[in-house]
């Protein structure tokens, strides 16, 4: 009966393939979204995107929009409209730039409901615009939606006292926007925020 032993190189070599085989997926997440964040920097936004829901992000959004006179802006989902008007005639911003969208209910709405118009627009970079508590939920969901149509942002956080998104909202809206990713459906009738 011969029972080969494997070699100590042997041995390693096979550990060494494994290892890599296993680091893989997440050398090819960090590849990709180096990449990303390399295309968003090199690439200049094309619009102004402002996350509703706290005014201070319109009132901030309209000072980025004063040293960036040729971007649109869109805010989805903001404060009233007329308020939000305001807001951007007071800071000397062209309302004709100013577009308004309140067709969103939640954060991952925000992404969902203006993905596809702003391709058809060819935008593909975009200042993302909200609160710094909430940044991480909202990037996380932008890389998700925007991502699957090639748009990349890049973040303008506007500073608040709050405490930040619990780590459970990310993980459940990163889910749902993996499930609109395969359905179509954001999965908000299931999932109330």
């Amino acid at each position: 009966m011969d029972t080969k032993l494997d070699s100590p190189l042997s041995l390693r070599k096979k550990k060494s393939v494994l290892g890599l085989l296993a680091i893989s997926p997440l050398l090819i997440l960090f590849c990709w979204c180096g990449a990303r964040a390399i295309k968003a920097r090199i690439s200049r936004p094309q619009i102004i995107f402002v996350l509703g829901g706290d005014q201070q992000r319109e009132k901030d959004a309209a000072q980025l929009a004063l040293y960036n006179p040729d971007l649109p802006i869109w805010v989805s989902s903001g404060s009233p409209g007329n308020y939000v008007r305001k807001i951007f005639r007071h800071a000397g911003v062209n309302l004709n730039r100013l577009h308004l969208d309140n067709q969103a209910e939640d954060t991952l709405e925000n992404f969902t409901t203006l993905v596809d118009q702003f391709k058809a627009r060819k935008i593909n970079n975009v200042y993302l615009v909200t609160s710094s508590s909430h940044m991480t939920r909202a990037y996380l969901i932008g890389e998700i939606v925007f991502g699957s149509r090639g748009i990349v942002m890049r973040p303008v956080f506007v500073q608040t006292n709050d405490k930040g998104d619990y780590p459970i909202k990310s993980i459940r809206d990163v889910l749902r926007a993996i499930w609109w990713l395969s359905t179509g459906s954001t999965g908000h009738r299931w999932f109330k925020t």
